[in-house]
């Protein structure tokens, strides 16, 4: 099965090319046919003169007047034959009745004989002795194919006191197309040019006729990207019905999304009493605190997954940007006061019109993550720097510290594992911190080697 082209511009250019040259070609045709039957026309009213002109050789008697025949044939070469009972004179290939028999052709001298036709209104009759010639436009066409080559004449029948007479005069067929074909050069460039304007009339036309779906398209980008509510374009009226029903898909599912925010933070709230009367009721009873350590361990997973179906719910169309800069700062100060302590310096380097579509609650939840595990590891200092590229902000975390091994990066990437269960180590943050970037469009990577410090990049599409 043959496909056409997926685009619809294409299909559309393909269809309007194929009418055009079926136009152009039938119109092409329809005129050299006009052409050559006006240039037919034209010929046949000069045949016409010269058959009255070789009619008025013929007498009544049936003889030809020689000296008027000699006249009339010498100064023309072309075709030309007259047939009466009693002479012959002419082309003796020149046979219209090979080529358009005509009832008059069968009178001969065992049949009556027609009676001269009567002179037209207005025209005197023929001298004595001279049979009437054909009156102008009398004259029969035909074409006959010749060892001469094709000729196109006409022939008419004359009545005489012997029996009817033929007279018939052509011209070669070349004289006919001749100037047909030497009218066919100019015709066909017309043609061409006409076929060249339509084409680019054609492209136009569907420039303007498909603007409004590109601009449906612009419009939804900026729905995706939070920026706009709905389509608001003014389409035609064969798009109006279209642009409705995105509309109306936007809202169902904003109220979708609203309703799955709804269940996260009734679950959230479902689990956290629990959980929170789960450890007041263990107090005094976990001596070795074993208990403790699966609550809390319970407690990263609730949070964990619950980050999770937040993401999912905010990641789809309509998320807003979200600016990096400030988040970073509020990020950075906040730590600086909690690992006060430390004396680590933070290096910030992020451009104030950075932003992420993101939800801002995931941003913050993601860089605090990566930010707090670099200034625990930190020997003295924390390098935090952002940049667009294309469709995309990289955020860049890098710590002095001593690093992880480069096969333990996929372990440390893993939620519920921690590299050092001694210590604080890279532990569950860092598996929600990816988690959480892919839901929403991006990654986390982590590159790092011993002694030189750990550096994390998580990707996220700009805003």
């Amino acid at each position: 099965m043959i496909r056409g082209p997926r685009s619809l511009r294409a299909r559309l250019a393909l269809v309007a090319a194929a009418a055009t040259l079926v136009a152009l070609a039938v119109a092409g045709i329809a005129i050299a046919g006009i052409l050559e039957r006006y240039v037919t026309g034209t010929i046949d009213a000069r045949l016409d003169d010269r058959l009255v002109a070789y009619g008025a050789a013929v007498r009544d008697d049936g003889t030809l007047d020689a000296p008027l025949l000699a006249r009339l044939a010498g100064g023309s070469d072309q075709p030309w034959r007259i047939v009466t009972p009693r002479a012959r004179a002419g082309m003796t290939w020149l046979d219209p009745m090979a080529a358009a028999p005509a009832p008059a052709a069968r009178e001969g001298p065992g049949l009556p004989k027609a009676p001269p036709p009567a002179p037209p209104p207005g025209r005197q009759p023929p001298p004595a002795g001279r049979a009437p010639p054909p009156p102008p436009g009398a004259g029969q066409p035909f074409d006959q194919r010749t060892s001469q080559g094709g000729v196109h004449g006409r022939w008419a029948t004359i009545a005489t006191a012997a029996g009817p007479a033929q007279v018939a005069v052509a011209v070669p067929r070349r004289a006919i197309q001749r100037p047909v074909e030497a009218a066919l050069a100019p015709l066909l460039a017309t043609l061409a040019l006409l076929g060249g304007l339509l084409g680019a009339a054609t492209l136009v036309q569907l420039r303007i006729g498909l603007r409004p779906l590109a601009t449906i398209a612009t419009m939804l980008a900026e729905v995706r990207a939070g920026r706009r509510r709905h389509v608001t374009v003014d389409p035609p009226t064969e798009l109006l019905p279209l642009v409705e029903r995105l509309n109306a898909l936007i809202d169902d599912n904003e109220a979708q999304l609203a309703r799955a925010r709804g269940h996260v933070a009734n679950l959230a709230h479902g689990l956290k009493t629990p959980l929170a009367a789960l450890r007041l009721d263990l107090a005094g009873r976990d001596p070795d605190g074993r208990l403790a350590a699966q609550l809390d361990r319970a407690e990263r997973q609730v949070r964990h997954h619950l980050g999770r179906a937040r993401a999912a719910s905010d990641g789809g169309a309509g998320t807003a940007p979200v600016a990096v800069a400030p988040t970073v700062a509020d990020l950075v100060a906040a730590l600086a006061r909690i690992h006060a302590d430390r004396g680590i310096a933070a290096q910030v380097s992020v451009a104030d019109d950075l932003a992420v579509r993101c939800d801002a609650q995931d941003l913050a939840e993601i860089l605090g993550n990566l930010i707090d595990n670099g200034w625990r590891w930190a020997r003295g200092q924390v390098r935090i720097a952002a940049e667009r590229r294309d469709a995309d902000v990289r955020i860049a975390i890098t710590d002095d510290g001593p690093g992880i091994a480069a096969d333990s990066v996929p372990r440390a990437l893993r939620p519920g594992v921690r590299l050092d269960e001694a210590g604080e180590g890279h532990g569950f943050g860092l598996p929600i911190a990816r988690e959480l970037a892919e839901l929403h469009g991006g990654t986390l990577a982590l590159s790092t080697a011993p002694g030189e410090g750990l550096t994390a990049t998580v990707t996220l599409p700009a805003g």
